[in-house]
């Protein structure tokens, strides 16, 4: 059997999320394809970039920090469109000026203080860092984030306008696996929804992006609102052990 290189999958998955958007009537430029890159080698992200890929998301500082030489070196920083790297895992506040160094953005703020740590290390790094809060709506004690009825998420919220190093972008959240993809949809559903009920509340901050949906949901994720695809597997294949 043939395995199926990056491009094909690439190709496979441009085709998935075009028809996931005609489903439900959006444009296809309102889905970003995010390749998460995280324990993949430098030599694999690169290939993804020459297909046109230019946005990826990492988990670790470190993990990332080491690969940067050889995509430096790859050219993929250089290019007049050069790739952007988010970091999307959970993040300790200790690694805080580390990220805000090196990553183009942080998609997992899930509390007050690594807010508040992350814009002080933005104004050390000299720049704006945008960010999405990352939401827990699944009781699994595997995932991270804030729940939608948190104290910390409303004052999170409030607080974030006097963060001048740091740009709000909107949500993340990452349900239950499930065989089922139907059984994951009340979950993007419910993120959507909480995203427009805070939009509407918190007037001051952009709420744009809603990052929802992985290699095996991301078609029912893009139907119900996503803006941004984290599909790794689909693109990479399975990840080496790390």
């Amino acid at each position: 059997m043939k395995t199926m290189s990056i491009a094909d999958n690439i190709a496979r998955i441009e085709t998935e999320i075009a028809a996931a958007c005609r489903r439900v009537g959006r444009p296809r430029e309102s889905v970003q394809l995010m390749a998460v890159s995280k324990a993949h080698p430098a030599a694999s992200i690169a290939e993804a970039f020459a297909c046109g890929i230019r946005l990826f998301g990492e988990n670790r500082v470190q993990e990332y920090a080491a690969k940067q030489p050889a995509l430096q070196a790859a050219g993929m920083f250089a290019d007049p469109q050069p790739a952007a790297f988010h970091c999307i895992g959970p993040l300790q506040t200790n690694k805080a000026a580390r990220a805000a160094e090196i990553f183009d953005a942080v998609d997992s703020v899930d509390s007050l203080h690594l807010a508040q740590r992350l814009d002080q290390a933005a104004l050390s790094a000299g720049k704006r860092l945008p960010i999405l809060i990352e939401i827990k709506l699944s009781p699994e004690p595997s995932k991270h984030g804030l729940a939608p009825d948190a104290a910390e998420l409303r004052q999170l919220l409030e607080c974030l306008p006097e963060f001048k190093n740091l740009h709000m972008r909107g949500l993340m959240t990452i349900p239950p696996y499930a065989d089922d993809l139907e059984q994951a949809r009340p979950y993007f559903r419910r993120l959507r929804e909480l995203r427009d009920s805070l939009a509407q509340r918190y007037s001051s901050l952009a709420f744009d992006e809603l990052s929802m949906g992985m290699s095996h949901d991301f078609s029912v994720a893009i139907e119900e609102g996503s803006t941004l695809a984290r599909v790794g597997t689909a693109i990479f294949g399975a990840r080496s052990p790390v």
